[in-house]
Formats: structure tokens, sequence, C-alpha cells
């Protein structure tokens, strides 16, 4: 019996220059909308920290991402790596830019050599009280903790601090929020700032990089610094480089993406 023709299905590392470094997506190119229960379950098969599902429309492309666990409104890498795909597969010229529309409005691409940039909104964290549970999670004192409309946000002392941290994942999945982004300035001159992320409670205990983070990160740092532009490294496992440009209410993020394999889905 011949095998009708599948779904294109591509892995994209994504804030990243070569294999095996930034942040694991799936790319997957739709002719029409799928139900949400079958994007889950292509997502949960996939297993990566995100899956991100493309509909051409006239304007540009819908857009939704969704980890094994559940759909999230906003995305930077998974983003990055669905215009990725769609330039290095010949659906967009190297000269055009791309709308994709989603859950959190129209994000924007654009394609300068072998930089992806992304034009996404800020996401500024308030100052908040926060719960005791959150630094007993992260076993610091912090010096800063707010939230935004997703995350907590955390301050701490040292890069080296930052990369020891340990945290209880079980404690961290109390807080009701999606995540908790951890921050500090860099040792090196080379990055402004570092950070890590952990969003145990979507699924994801330690996320590689985390650019929807990135347009808490960006205000953050431009009020504490008086910068707009910032070269960011996330200093998880994987490792992943960001360029952060705060521009009002928007955020400006760049980086590369290096595809893995490419095939078909037969579901």
């Amino acid at each position: 019996m011949e095998r009708s023709a599948g779904i294109k299905l591509f892995q994209v590392n994504a804030f990243a220059d070569e294999p095996f470094t930034g942040n694991p997506a799936a790319v997957c190119l739709l002719d029409e909308v799928k139900p949400k229960a079958w994007m889950q379950n292509v997502a949960r098969e996939m297993n990566l920290p995100e899956t991100a599902f493309l509909v051409k429309v006239p304007d540009g492309y819908d857009l939704r991402w969704f980890t094994p666990q559940v759909e999230v409104d906003l995305c930077g890498h998974a983003t990055l790596a669905s215009a990725h795909v769609l330039w290095e597969a010949g659906f967009l010229s190297p000269q055009s830019g791309v709308d994709f529309f989603t859950p959190s409005g129209k994000l924007s691409a654009l394609k300068t050599g072998d930089l992806i940039t992304l034009d996404f909104p800020t996401e500024p964290a308030a100052t908040i009280d926060a719960p005791s549970v959150l630094s007993d999670a992260l076993g610091i004192d912090p010096k800063y903790i707010g939230k935004n409309r997703m995350d907590y946000l955390v301050e701490i002392d040292s890069e080296a601090a930052l990369r020891a941290l340990n945290p209880d994942m079980d404690l961290l999945k109390t807080l009701g929020a999606r995540g908790v982004i951890v921050t500090s300035k860099a040792d090196s001159s080379e990055f402004d700032f570092v950070s890590r992320f952990f969003a145990p409670s979507w699924g994801i205990d330690e996320d590689p990089v985390t650019g929807s983070a990135h347009c808490c990160l960006g205000p953050y740092w431009m009020e504490r610094t008086g910068k707009s532009e910032f070269r960011a490294f996330q200093a998880s496992e994987r490792g992943g480089v960001v360029i952060v440009s705060v521009m009002g209410e928007r955020v400006r993020l760049g980086g590369h993406a290096v595809t893995i394999w490419e095939g078909d889905l037969h579901v």
C-alpha cells in the first residue's frame, strides 16, 4: 500500500550556532488547523521543550506552541526555529520578513545574514513580596524578586551562585506561575548578564534557552544599567546566546539556529 504524503516536521536548535547546543524545538508545517488535542499529542511525542505548529494565512503564518504538557502563550526559541525553517526550506526568500499571528499577538522575524531577529512585546516584571517558598525552593537569599504575567524574576549576587543553583522542582511547582527566571550580572566582559529558567509545572525542569524570558530580562537590566542593548547568555547545560535590544514596549531578540533533522509525520 502506497504511503500518503506526510506533514513536514523539523527539529531545530535555536539560539545556537552549532549542533547540540541551544534550545531544541520541533516545527510542524500544517496545511490546515488541527485540533488542539492532536497538536498536544504531537508535542508529547516529540518530547522537546516546545513544538511549534504553523499554518499559512494571507499575511503570514498562524503560530501556536506546545510543551509536552500544555499550550503556551509565548515562546521565543520555537518562533526563531519556525522562522529559520521557513527561510531554510525555501518557503520565504532571505530578503523577506515574516509575521506570525499568535496567542500573544503579531510577532515578526527578519533575517540578516545568518542572524534571525524577532520582534516581541516586552514583559516587564513588577516588584513583589514573594512567597517564602520561592527562596526555599532556590536555596538562596535573592537581591530582587519581581513577577510579570507569566513568571517570577529573581536576581542573585553572582554568576557563580547562579550556575550552582540546584532548585527544588517540587516546591517550584507550587508557585502557580509558568516559571522562574533567575539572573545575575555576568562575570565575563563577553556578556552583560546571565540567566537560567525553570518551569517544572509546565513539564520543563530547566529550559535550555528561553527567548520569552528575555522579554522580561531586557527591561529589567535596562532599568539597572541605562543600556538598551545587551549580549546575554543563558547558563543551562546546553547554553545559548541571545542578543537583546529594548525599544519602548517592544524587544528584539537575535539568535542563530541549526536544523538537526527533517522528516514526514504520518498521523
